[in-house]
């Protein structure tokens, strides 16, 4: 069994049965992206056209005026798209189609699998297919991003970005046969869109699924190596099609589900510690990185580094340092020296673990918790289950505070329509999060009267991760 194959549990397995007829509306679907999946490679040309244009095209255009918009200059618009609609509405969109925009649209992948299908197809190498990978991956693109200044600067757009699909192209060159190694192993933000599809809408399910687990292997239709009857999660599925054959006996169908339905159930599908740690971790690294920007606390922790180096005689910390690690814009009245890159890189690397440890902690506590009230499972599996829990709280945080742009339109309408907007996204997450820890604590076999005191230490972790990111979000 190959490394990343789940061990088989048969308390937590889902029944063998053979899927239901889909209804008509589905079938209907299905058939339209069967019919026409040999015509998606025009879809994936035009967005990778679409995306050097956004990447590379403003370094070839002259610096916008002050008073420059997004529907007056390019390099304004290309920003909008990518920050104001690109990266909130792909996080979006996962509650309704799951990682549809993986296996459609997205350009990096779709280029990763063309470069696979001409180069050396090797066997991929354990250290990629180690299951922490995405999450260093998430944290060196996010910390890169930040030192660059991703958001503000072309030049850190082509960097990151362009650096971001030189690194999928090459991956696939080397590793990997008809697969799509990078989109499974590699993607900065494919593990995040994994554990957020859970709460998607959409599921493909075997329609003769066997028992065993969730498992990986490479001998499959499938490009990101799931193994087609053993699958019980969204977290790798990029929503393809080529699993989909409605005529067959096997494979996959489509199936609507109820947001959410995944993580009420995580048992039932292959709970993974290291999404549930990513979650944390990936979360407070986010946070950090938008804090960083807004709260004094981070200019004090600036001066005290600073004055703790200049003690010690290192002064080459106030020396500005390469452009492709950090910010030198003169032009720009921007530029970072080492103190500004080790501030940055030390305060997003100190949140995210304040915010893991939170998280961690009060995870434990409600796992420990459970095992006392009776619940049914180990600390070790109630901790990853009750992990989950953190989604949508986490997910909505990530919109609201790094899609910011999104939301500003809407004060040309009346300044007070974003505020509102986000406050309503941000307790609707804040309850689903609370929803969801009701739901899998049922799921371990507490009743009722016994769920609510287990439940306080998620409310608590919520609320904590509300709290923090209400700075960033709200301006107060």
């Amino acid at each position: 069994m190959n490394a990343e194959a789940a061990p088989v549990d048969r308390l937590n397995a889902i029944p063998v049965r053979v899927e239901a007829p889909a209804p008509r509306p589905i079938r209907r679907i299905e058939a339209f992206f069967v019919r026409h999946r040999e015509h998606l490679m025009w879809v994936h040309g035009a967005m990778f056209l679409g995306f050097l244009a956004l990447i590379f095209l403003p370094l070839a255009l002259p610096e916008p005026a002050e008073d420059a918009t997004a529907l007056t200059d390019f390099t304004r618009l290309a920003n909008f798209i990518l920050w104001g609609l690109w990266f909130p509405l792909v996080f979006l969109s996962v509650i309704f189609t799951g990682r549809s925009w993986c296996g459609l649209l997205c350009p990096m992948g779709a280029a990763s699998e063309w470069a696979n299908r001409k180069g050396l197809q090797r066997a991929i190498p354990a250290w990629v297919r180690w299951e922490g990978t995405p999450i260093l991956s998430f944290a060196f693109i996010t910390l890169l991003g930040q030192t660059v200044g991703v958001r503000d600067h072309p030049e850190a757009v082509a960097e990151v970005f362009g650096g971001t699909l030189a690194a999928a192209i090459l991956l696939g060159w080397i590793y990997g046969r008809n697969k799509r190694a990078w989109c499974r192993h590699m993607c900065p933000i494919g593990l995040l869109l994994g554990v957020f599809s859970r709460l998607g809408a959409v599921q493909f399910v075997p329609k003769r699924p066997r028992p065993g687990g969730e498992r990986y292997t490479e001998k499959t239709v499938c490009p990101t190596m799931i193994s087609i009857p053993h699958k019980q999660e969204s977290r790798h599925c990029i929503e393809c099609f080529r699993c989909v054959q409605p005529e067959a006996r096997g494979g996959l169908s489509l199936r609507l589900r109820r947001p959410g339905e995944e993580i009420e159930r995580i048992a039932h599908h292959h709970p993974n510690p290291y999404e549930t740690w990513f979650l944390f971790l990936g979360t407070g690294l986010a946070l950090g990185g938008f804090l960083w920007l807004v709260l004094p606390v981070y200019e004090r922790f600036r001066q005290a580094l600073g004055e703790w180096a200049f003690d010690r005689g290192w002064f080459w910390i106030g020396e500005s340092g390469p452009g492709w690690l950090m910010s030198v814009h003169p032009e720009r009245r921007e530029v970072f020296n080492w103190l500004d890159f080790g501030s940055i890189v030390g305060f997003m690397l100190g949140t995210m673990l304040a915010i893991t440890l939170i998280l961690g902690l009060t995870t434990a506590f409600a796992a420990w918790l459970a095992r006392r009230q009776g619940g049914a499972r180990g600390f070790r599996p109630a901790f990853v289950e009750l992990g989950y829990q953190y989604a949508p709280v986490a997910m909505v945080s990530l919109v609201l505070g790094l899609g910011a742009a999104l939301f500003e339109p809407l004060s040309a309408l009346d300044p007070a329509l974003p505020g509102l907007v986000k406050g309503t996204l941000f307790a609707a997450g804040l309850l689903w999060s609370l929803w969801l820890g009701d739901r899998i604590l049922k799921g371990q076999g507490l009743t009722g009267g016994r769920r609510w005191l287990p439940a306080l230490p998620g409310i608590l972790g919520s609320l904590a991760v509300g709290a923090a990111w209400w700075p960033g979000v709200f301006g107060v």
